[in-house]
């Protein structure tokens, strides 16, 4: 039977706005699942970067959230390096105050190519029963050759030495600079140092093979095939490390353990 012209538009347009309302409300409903999934793996990202899990390690939901248990979260003011307590860290979120004119700040011109940092990060702590700090794990981001690469790099006691670095979110090629992810790689970092004679961050992914952290404690293996990728890192590093990102949180909590040392 042919139908007429208008009950064809009326017949897609009902299909459409049932569509539009199953999907509307799938994703309502699994938002705070997802929501839930992402706090998880940024957890499970910490734990990782702090050497509290294994990059191969299988643990349920349960199990990374009492090991996150044992670090403390807390949001600073990047400009101050003070706490900045009337923020809570379970509700606060880094990527849309960098997004916001009105809570962050035009980057300088830097090689990461950050464009705006945050007024405040969260930033997360290992600290022992007198409260000294163990380590600290801080949010890094910049970009590779495709993609901004989203990751965390921990810290020792001495807020110079790497415990350890790892990207949770990015679209470099597999295989390439998609190595960032590789356990082995990763591994490389543990014990080389950050900041050279000047305070400047001086370590560098880099082309070819580097010495053991003893000998060569500056300088990263590079990735094969991957230079652009390993430059991104490098850069992202620095810039965050620097004094436009958590330089002067460092050069704070440092002072407070000289005087808790002497």
């Amino acid at each position: 039977m042919q139908r007429s012209p208008l009950y064809t538009i009326l017949f897609a347009t009902a299909v459409c706005v049932v569509c539009a309302v199953v999907v509307s409300s799938a994703a309502v409903s699994l938002k705070e699942r997802q929501d839930i999934n992402s706090a998880l793996e940024k957890q499970r990202n910490v734990l990782i970067a702090a050497g509290l899990l294994g990059d191969e390690e299988k643990v349920s939901p349960e199990e990374i959230e009492n090991r996150f248990a044992t670090i403390r979260s807390v949001v600073v003011d990047l400009e101050t390096g003070e706490e900045a307590p009337d923020i809570d860290p379970r509700t606060f979120d880094q990527k849309k105050e960098s997004t916001d004119p009105a809570t962050s700040r035009v980057a300088p011109t830097n090689p990461a190519l950050v464009k705006r940092v945050p007024n405040h990060a969260l930033v997360y702590l290992v600290q022992g029963e007198g409260g000294d700090i163990d380590m600290i794990i801080l949010p890094v981001e910049g970009y590779g050759l495709w993609s901004t690469l989203y990751g965390f790099i921990a810290l020792d006691a001495d807020l110079d030495t790497v415990r350890g670095i790892t990207f949770y979110d990015h679209k470099e090629t597999p295989g390439l600079g998609g190595e960032v992810d590789n356990p082995g790689w990763k591994a490389k970092w543990d014990g080389r140092k950050v900041f050279g004679e000047d305070g400047s961050p001086e370590i560098e992914v880099i082309k070819g093979i580097a010495g053991p952290p003893a000998e060569d404690p500056y300088r990263v293996d590079g990735l094969s095939g991957a230079t652009l990728t390993a430059r991104g890192v490098t850069n992202l590093v620095h810039f965050w490390l620097g004094e436009n990102g958590f330089g002067p949180l460092l050069e704070k909590l440092q002072s407070r353990e000289e005087r808790r040392a002497a």
